[in-house]
């Protein structure tokens, strides 16, 4: 895991903490080739430049974000909008995480993305890359 990405989880309460840190523990595991940095103050994970999955912390609790999830027609991924492919689900403890769901989603992640890379080229049109 990067440092900087160990700085934002070490920034969290202990038991945010321990939620980034499993999240980050499968998401590397789930995304081996993915390059995964701090992206607008938290930590994501890019495919090809394309940023694929992150999480932050919010008032309903740890947010794990797809950026393409809402096409991966998974019940627990709670769609937010229409003009985004996004859907995330929340975690307020660590019990609170199946990691066979996660694993499931990570692989979907690889097989169904939408291009965020080239969205302002687009004027804000997403394009179906895989």
């Amino acid at each position: 895991m990067y440092k900087d990405i160990q700085a934002y989880n070490n920034a969290l309460s202990s038991e945010d903490k321990a939620i980034c840190e499993a999240l980050a523990i499968e998401l590397i595991k789930g995304l081996p080739e993915a390059e995964n940095k701090i992206w607008h103050a938290h930590p994501v994970w890019f495919l090809d430049g394309n940023p694929i999955v992150g999480y932050s912390k919010q008032k309903k609790g740890l947010r794990l974000m797809f950026w393409s999830g809402a096409s991966f027609e998974e019940e627990k991924l709670n769609t937010r909008g229409e003009k985004f492919k996004d859907a995330s689900i929340f975690y307020n403890s660590i019990e609170d995480i199946n990691k066979k769901d996660l694993q499931r989603w990570l692989k979907k992640s690889k097989e169904i993305q939408w291009d965020y890379k080239n969205i302002v080229k687009r004027k804000g049109q997403l394009e179906r890359l895989k």
